[in-house]
């Protein structure tokens, strides 16, 4: 998969949204997928459980939903690179926050390059997150991003790295 996410980093560069997803279940390999590619290219990789709880503890709930997206964007522009690695990525769809992950994601990355781990997977040409009854759920056409994942059988064309 590092392989995968390297060819995508190459072939965003230009495009509207420079977002790669690297989409798959939990324990398939996402995270040592980026920590390989930050080995080869020299890349910051947040883990975004981490850095945005971090910043969000002293902050009201109200706070949080208000300001999270922010906080992102601000703990991402800190680093001056053109491509930057989110791994940990399920914060972002607590449901408290009030965040649509995939928009936060794809604006974010008009600025730049984003590989961020999803856990989740392709289903019938839809990015899909958690299970229909789960309130974290989240269903997303697969457009307008690029996808990384093991299990390449099941994605579109146009979408394949």
């Amino acid at each position: 998969m590092s392989e995968q996410i390297i060819k995508g980093i190459e072939q965003v560069t230009g495009l509207y949204y420079r977002l790669i997803l690297v989409v798959a279940p939990s324990g398939k390999g996402k995270t040592l997928a980026l920590q390989e590619v930050r080995k080869r290219l020299a890349l910051p990789l947040l883990n975004v459980n981490i850095e945005l709880s971090r910043c969000l503890l002293d902050l009201t709930e109200k706070q949080r939903a208000i300001h999270a997206s922010t906080i992102l964007r601000d703990i991402i522009e800190k680093h001056n690179e053109r491509v930057i690695l989110l791994d940990n990525t399920e914060l972002l769809f607590d449901v408290s926050l009030k965040l649509d992950p995939l928009r936060l994601l794809q604006g974010i990355s008009r600025n730049k390059t984003i590989a961020a781990s999803w856990n989740g997977k392709i289903e019938n040409g839809y990015l899909i997150y958690a299970e229909p009854n789960h309130p974290e759920y989240r269903r997303y056409p697969v457009k307008d991003f690029l996808v990384v994942s093991p299990e390449e059988d099941y994605l579109p064309i146009s979408n394949k790295i």
